[in-house]
């Protein structure tokens, strides 16, 4: 495999995801914007086409396994196969406590009903939509799955519940994936932020200062669907050390993905 033509991302029309969509499609990749049926996914694939990019939307509930499984069906008919996946759609704590920077509740005060939609949302998600794909891959005989994830610590942050274990699942759930489709030759990569960043998960009024760009997943995300990424997989790559996590990547010097715990 010689670099990727051929992109999904989902959660692609605001924050990150729509980051991430940017810099894929500045590539000249071909990428499927995948989010939430709103009129926000036609406004935003009506707009990268308009400047001639390369945007097709598919409509999808992640946490619908029929809804996500139409959207696979939809890719191979529109695209012809799908050579890179970025599982990022997700809800943050906002959600469950719009107060949670001033305010943090304990996870015993957490409605039910919260903690199942955004576990349902953040980790069922991130595995029904691999779980479709590698069916792609898997026929294909190639393919590139990146699940972007966050700092270790904010897994175990007061106040973090259900936001913090929903991710910790998806971290373990990402190095399970890239054992799993190894043999086969797809490859499993996390990516995250390295910080808080500037995105509509943060409240409006809560402090700005020292918020990392969503753009900062640009250049990491470029690269992982490129031929300088053929045969990495198992890497978990932070976005604000991407430059000497590359230094080191071309030097042979990278580490494995710290324990989660």
């Amino acid at each position: 495999m010689t670099g990727s033509k051929t992109a999904l991302v989902t959660g692609a029309t605001s924050g990150l995801g729509r980051a991430m969509a940017q810099a894929l499609l500045a590539s000249g990749m071909q990428v499927a914007i995948a989010a939430r049926p709103t009129p926000r996914l036609a406004e935003a694939v009506a707009g990268w086409q308009a400047q001639g990019l390369l945007a097709q939307a598919f409509p999808v509930d992640v946490r619908d396994e029929a809804s996500v499984a139409a959207m696979a069906r939809a890719i191979q008919e529109r695209m012809g196969g799908l050579d890179f996946a970025v599982n990022n759609a997700g809800i943050g704590m906002r959600t469950v406590n719009p107060r949670f920077f001033e305010d943090p509740r304990p996870f015993y005060e957490v409605p039910s009903t919260s903690f199942d939609d955004v576990v349902r949302t953040n980790l069922t998600g991130y595995f029904l939509v691999a779980k479709a794909l590698s069916a792609i891959f898997l026929k294909q005989g190639r393919g590139r799955l990146v699940n972007v994830t966050m700092n270790l610590s904010t897994m175990q942050r007061r106040g973090f519940v259900p936001y913090g274990p929903a991710r910790a699942g998806a971290e373990a759930l990402s190095r399970i994936m890239t054992e799993d489709l190894r043999p086969a030759g797809i490859w499993v990569n996390q990516l995250l932020p390295g910080g808080a960043t500037l995105t509509g998960m943060i409240p409006e009024d809560a402090p700005h200062a020292g918020l990392l760009p969503a753009e900062i997943m640009g250049p990491p995300i470029v690269f992982l669907a490129s031929a300088k990424a053929d045969g990495l997989t198992g890497a978990r790559i932070v976005a604000s050390e991407f430059p000497a996590w590359l230094a080191a990547y071309r030097a042979g010097r990278t580490s494995q993905p710290p324990d989660i715990f």
